[in-house]
């Protein structure tokens, strides 16, 4: 493929719910921690609906009013819970193959994540796709979406222009980030924010599988 003849030269990914099916994971670490710490737990709804934000921003939306002390035990639990996990999230079906002949094709790849450092870069290792990306950027790095600041350092660092940049995700936070940081997006159904949602935010597209994102790009 001629990189001129390319509308995007780089594709950031949102990591949970787009390329990891992590949604029951995030979901009963969340319960476990409430059930130790003898806490009302959430709706699972509402604890969907974080899913994407940073741990902060996801907790202030979880625990308004929640004092220093023990905002510190849910975070130490949670992460405790989400990283002794026995059974690891899984990749979503076709994630593998799509990374690999994107990045075949010469396309940058990119990831901006909600998740922490060290648990995107566990989860990195334990699906094996990590070579595939060229810069990744965490939440505990940047401000939390949809701040665009993790899309920015990401242009930054790999040199490319908002103009040449695509962000697929599945949450209107994904959605808005890319609207923040001046570039475009696609958005994925098959996550944690239903399809109507995420179109009320101009996502150039919204696709029914990763597969279909190259497909996509070929139109």
């Amino acid at each position: 493929m001629n990189n001129t003849k390319r509308r995007f030269e780089l594709i950031v990914f949102d990591w949970d719910g787009t390329l990891l099916d992590s949604q029951a994971q995030i979901v009963g670490s969340m319960l476990a921690t409430c059930a130790d710490l003898a806490m009302a737990p959430p709706t699972r709804e509402a604890i969907k609906n974080i899913i994407g934000l940073g741990l902060p921003e996801a907790l202030d939306e979880l625990f308004p009013g929640t004092g220093p002390d023990l905002r510190q035990r849910i975070t130490d639990t949670y992460r405790r819970h989400f990283l002794g996990t026995a059974m690891p999230s899984k990749l979503f079906p076709g994630v593998v193959e799509t990374l690999r002949e994107l990045h075949g094709q010469g396309y940058l790849l990119g990831i901006a994540t909600g998740k922490g450092r060290r648990g995107l870069d566990r989860s990195l290792a334990e699906t094996g796709v990590g070579d595939l990306f060229h810069a990744t950027r965490c939440a505990d790095e940047a401000f939390s979406k949809p701040h665009p600041q993790m899309l920015l350092d990401l242009l930054d660092v790999l040199g490319v222009k908002a103009a040449r940049t695509l962000m697929v995700g599945d949450t209107e936070y994904d959605m808005q980030m890319a609207s923040n940081a001046g570039t475009a997006s696609v958005a994925v159904n098959y996550g944690v924010h239903d399809e109507q949602r995420l179109l009320g935010h101009n996502p150039l597209g919204c696709i029914n599988t990763i597969s279909d994102i190259k497909l996509w790009l070929s139109h």
